[in-house]
């Protein structure tokens, strides 16, 4: 149960953005910048790294959303997410993904975490400075949704897939569109 009054049927972040729009639009501009702009990196590449990052947080929500989203980009490939979430050093991705998450997770587990020889690897597999540097901004602004999300208890499906429905509109449209349902809800909470 939400430690908060939320709107039913808007799962995890969803029924945030409904209860205060006005921090919705700023996080979905990041989001957007973050996950969903042309770059040298995928989009799938950077929603695995917003994945992982999720379930090393264990937030059930943003795992499976983004989860979701990325096997869209992946063409449907689900075991692609589930390697990466278990043992992305064993996944079938590429040598500067890998190396590119090993930075993700020590972000993950606080910022000074990151050495030298993190980043020596991401740029010995290609990575550029900008690669490097969106990897960071990723992992910290997915600790920062992720603790937003289960800080205020927000309700998230518990099968997977129920995640998928959404997840191809998001991978299609982005992270600025705002669906019927959330602006319903954000329509209700505006009303005396």
């Amino acid at each position: 149960m939400p430690h908060i009054r939320l709107s039913e049927g808007l799962p995890g972040i969803r029924g945030l953005f409904a209860f205060r729009p006005e921090t919705a639009k700023p996080l979905c501009e990041l989001a957007k910048v973050l996950l969903h702009t042309p770059g040298t990196l995928s989009l799938a590449e950077r929603e695995l790294i917003a994945t992982y990052v999720s379930s090393q947080n264990d937030c059930h929500y943003c795992q499976n959303a983004h989860g979701a989203i990325a096997a869209c980009h992946l063409e449907g490939n689900e075991n692609i997410v589930f390697d990466v979430k278990r043992d992305f050093e064993h996944a079938n991705i590429s040598e500067k993904l890998k190396s590119l998450l090993a930075i993700a997770g020590k972000v993950q587990r606080g910022g000074k975490n990151v050495q030298p020889e993190d980043v020596k690897r991401a740029r010995r597999h290609g990575a550029t400075d900008q690669e490097i540097h969106d990897t960071v901004l990723i992992a910290a602004a997915f600790c920062m949704y992720n603790r937003y999300v289960d800080g205020l208890a927000t309700w998230a499906p518990p099968d997977p897939s129920s995640y998928r429905e959404r997840a191809a509109k998001v991978a299609r449209d982005g992270y600025l569109v705002i669906p019927a349902d959330l602006q319903a809800a954000q329509a209700g909470r505006s009303q005396p």
